[in-house]
Parts: structure tokens; C-alpha cells; sequence
């Protein structure tokens, strides 16, 4: 079994509420080994304690405030007095920077989520949250009710990141933002809308350089006109 020092690394943070500054721990990328991949870009390790998702969210232990990168810096007006009320005035002091079990990982999520609907974060931030943890919830948890649960939060925001456009200054590609509407889409049973998305995806292909995700679109297409055929 692999020790702790050998695949975590440290890293430091700085809280952006109340500017305390701590260690929370990642996974050194050399240990990070993907041997499967599905189609919502969800991965599978070889082992919990390799998985990256684990250690996506950052807590503050002296105040309780949870983030992940994704987040930004900005506060609206009154959204530090909720999250003080909320969270911090309610935290004892916990310590989340060390090795994570995947409840504690669970709870960073959820945690995350709260702060993040707080500060009225954007979709595409929240959606990567949901998503991530819809994730953990198939690969590690093997929970699928909280697995949907979280998929439809996750495409709800998705959807209303594409309406608003607040993925447009990211690593986000609009390409990626609207085959994965589609997929979520597809795999909460909403066909009809995943066709919509797909072909938006597809009509597409000329203008992007990522025929991998257009291919993509191509097969989910395909494949629920073959479900609907023998259904």
C-alpha cells in the first residue's frame, strides 16, 4: 500500500473569507492513473485513495468556508454576512487538510456547494461541483439515486450557465458545455432535449478543432435513435 507522503503533496491556500492561511492536501499527478473513462467525462482509478476528486475542494478549518478553483474571489453585497451566519458562526474546527476518507470528501462537496450558493457563484462553478460529486457517487459510493440526484442539479446549472454565457471566460469550450448538457441530459431521460443538444453540437463540427467531442455527440445520437427504434 502506497503511504501517505508518497502520493499527497501539499498545498497552500489562503482562505479567501477570512484570510486565514492553511494546507490541504492533493494528489501528486504521477499517481493519478485513469483506467476507464465514461461518457460524461467521468473517470475510474485504480484505487479510492489515488482518486483526484477527493481532494478537489478546499476547506478552511478555522472558518469553515469551502471552494474549489473553479470559484471565484468576488463577494456580492451581504453574501459574507449569510455564509458568517450560516457556517462560520456554526463551525467547530475542523481539520480537512489531511488524507480524506470518501465521506469526508462528501462532505467538503456539499460544503462547497452551500458556500457557493451563498455567494451566487457562477452556473458553470456550481455545475463542476454537482458534477464532481455525481461522480464519486458512481465510481466510489455506487449510490445511482444520489448519482441522478446530483446530475440534474449538475444540468440545471449547465443549462443556465449556457443561457447566461458565464462559461464563455473559462477553459470551458462551448463545444464540451453542449455535448454535456446533451449527455446529462440523456442519462436523466430527457431524450428529447439530449437530441436537441447533440445536433447543436454536431451542426457545429466545421468551426472546432474538438472532433473527438463531435464524434461523441455522433454516437449518443445514434444511440438513442436505436433505443427509441427497439423501444
Amino acid at each position: 500500500m502506497i503511504k501517505e507522503p508518497e502520493f499527497l503533496y501539499e498545498q497552500k491556500i489562503k482562505c479567501n473569507f477570512c484570510e486565514n492561511r492553511y494546507i490541504t492536501k492533493k494528489v501528486r499527478s504521477r499517481f493519478i492513473r485513469a483506467h476507464k473513462h465514461d461518457t460524461y467525462f467521468c473517470s475510474f482509478y485504480i484505487s479510492t485513495n489515488l482518486n483526484p476528486l477527493l481532494y478537489y475542494v478546499s476547506v478552511c478549518p478555522k472558518c469553515g468556508f469551502s471552494a474549489s478553483e473553479e470559484c471565484t474571489d468576488y463577494f456580492p453585497p451581504k453574501s459574507k454576512d449569510l455564509i458568517q451566519h450560516k457556517i462560520c458562526d456554526k463551525w467547530a474546527e475542523k481539520d480537512y487538510g489531511q488524507e480524506r476518507t470518501l465521506d469526508m470528501a462528501i462532505n467538503c462537496y456539499k460544503l462547497a456547494i452551500y458556500c457557493a450558493t451563498m455567494k451566487n457563484e457562477k452556473h458553470i462553478a456550481l455545475g463542476g461541483l454537482y458534477l464532481r460529486l455525481a461522480w464519486l457517487f458512481r465510481t466510489e459510493k455506487v449510490n445511482m439515486q444520489e448519482e441522478q440526484r446530483f446530475l440534474r442539479l449538475a444540468l440545471e446549472e449547465y443549462l443556465q450557465s449556457y443561457s447566461v454565457g458565464d462559461f464563455s471566460d473559462t477553459t470551458f469550450s462551448e463545444i464540451k458545455l453542449l455535448y454535456l448538457i446533451g449527455e446529462l441530459s440523456r442519462r436523466v431521460g430527457l431524450a428529447g432535449q439530449a437530441i436537441l443538444y447533440f445536433s447543436r453540437v454536431i451542426e457545429k463540427q466545421r468551426e472546432t478543432i474538438e472532433k473527438g467531442i463531435i464524434q461523441m455527440a455522433k454516437d449518443r445520437w445514434s444511440e438513442i435513435r436505436e433505443e427509441k427504434k427497439s423501444g
